[in-house]
C-alpha cells in the first residue's frame, strides 16, 4: 500500500482544499476550507461561475451596500460546501469571519446564517462543521452552538490551554495547527526540527493523550503540515487534514509508515488534569508566547483574506 492508504488504516484523511477538483483523486473522508483557500479559489476561473451564482442569487433581494455583499459571501461558502460535499461522503467545515473572533453573539448568529443556507440548500447540519477561532469568545459561541446541535471546528489552535476549553466546551472537533507551531519554533531557535521532537508534533500528541487520557469526546485533527513526516508522526491521530501537494507526495511513496498515536495507551501517560476556566484560560494563554502570537496572526491573515473576498464580491455583486 502507499503512504495514504496506510494512513487512512488509522486516521480519517481530510483535503485541506477549496479546490474540489484535486480532492477527488484522494477520496478523503472530510473536507476543510478557510477565507485564504476560498479566496484563492474564488479567483480560479474554474469556480468562478459559482460567486457569480451567488452574486446572481442576493442581487433579487432587498439588501444593499455592505449587508448585501456579506449575503454574498455567505452564499459563496454554501455553494463552495455543497459541491465539496458532492466528492466527500463526510463533513465539511466552513468558517465564520474571523473579525468576529472575539464577538460571541456574533459568531453564533454568523454559524445561524450559515447552517440556514445550508439547511435551505437541503443539506442536513449533521454534514457541516462551523469553523471558528479558539479564542475564549470563539470557545463559548462554539459551547451555545453545540447545544443547538451545531457542531463546530475550533481552529487557529496552538495550545493545551486552547484544547482543554474545548472538550470542557463539548466541542465537536479541533484543529491543532501542526506546521504553524513548527515555524514559529524553527525561528525563534534556529534549529531545525523533525520526527517526534517537532514542536507541532509534540502540541497534538499532547492533546490527543490529554482527550483519550481523562475520556473527552472531542475529537483531534490536526492541521497546517509543512511536511510528509509531521504527517505520518501523527498516524493514530483520530483526523489529519492535508492539503493537495502532500496528499500527492503520500500517494505516490510507498514507504512503511506505522501507527504511532494509539488511544489505547493514553492511560499510561502521566498527564495533569486542569480545569481551564476563563482565568485559567487567559493565563496559560498569556505565558504562552507562541500560541498567544500564532493566534492573533492567524486572525489577522483570515480577516484579511475576507476583506480581499468582499472586495472581489463587490465587483460581482456590481455586474449581476
Amino acid at each position: 500500500m502507499n503512504q495514504l492508504d496506510q494512513l487512512k488504516q488509522w486516521t480519517k484523511v481530510v483535503a485541506d482544499t477549496g479546490d474540489f477538483e484535486s480532492m477527488a483523486e484522494y477520496t478523503p473522508q472530510d473536507a476543510t476550507t478557510n477565507p485564504s483557500l476560498i479566496l484563492a479559489a474564488s479567483k480560479d476561473e474554474k469556480y468562478r461561475h459559482l460567486v457569480d451564482q451567488a452574486a446572481r442569487e442576493t442581487s433579487g433581494s432587498s439588501l444593499t451596500g455592505d449587508a448585501l455583499v456579506e449575503a454574498t459571501i455567505d452564499k459563496v461558502l454554501i455553494l463552495f460546501g455543497n459541491e465539496i460535499l458532492k466528492i466527500v461522503p463526510g463533513r465539511v467545515s466552513t468558517e465564520t469571519d474571523a473579525r468576529l473572533s472575539f464577538d460571541v453573539d456574533g459568531t453564533v448568529a454568523k454559524a445561524h446564517d450559515l447552517i440556514k443556507l445550508y439547511e435551505d440548500s437541503g443539506t442536513s447540519r449533521e454534514r457541516v462543521l462551523i469553523k471558528i477561532a479558539s479564542t475564549w469568545e470563539g470557545i463559548k459561541a462554539a459551547e451555545i452552538l453545540q447545544k443547538e446541535g451545531i457542531n463546530c471546528n475550533l481552529t487557529l489552535m496552538f495550545s493545551l490551554a486552547q484544547a482543554i476549553a474545548c472538550a470542557q466546551s463539548n466541542v465537536k472537533l479541533v484543529s491543532p495547527f501542526v506546521g504553524r507551531i513548527y515555524d514559529w519554533y524553527k525561528a525563534e531557535t534556529g534549529k531545525e526540527y523533525s520526527g517526534p521532537q517537532d514542536p507541532g508534533v509534540l502540541s497534538v500528541t499532547e492533546i490527543f493523550h490529554y482527550y483519550k487520557k481523562f475520556g473527552h469526546d472531542t475529537e483531534v485533527m490536526g492541521a497546517s503540515f509543512r511536511n510528509v513526516g509531521q504527517i505520518t508522526e501523527l498516524a493514530g491521530c483520530d483526523l489529519l487534514t492535508i492539503s493537495p501537494k502532500l496528499l500527492e507526495e503520500l500517494q505516490n511513496s510507498n514507504e512503511s509508515i506505522s501507527q504511532k498515536l494509539d488511544a489505547s495507551q493514553s492511560a499510561s501517560h502521566e498527564i495533569q488534569k486542569i480545569d481551564c476556566d476563563e482565568k485559567t484560560f487567559r493565563w496559560m494563554m498569556n505565558e504562552d508566547a507562541m500560541a498567544t502570537e500564532k493566534t492573533a496572526e492567524g486572525i489577522r491573515k483570515f480577516s484579511a483574506d475576507i476583506v480581499k473576498l468582499e472586495q472581489l464580491i463587490q465587483e460581482s455583486v456590481a455586474v449581476a
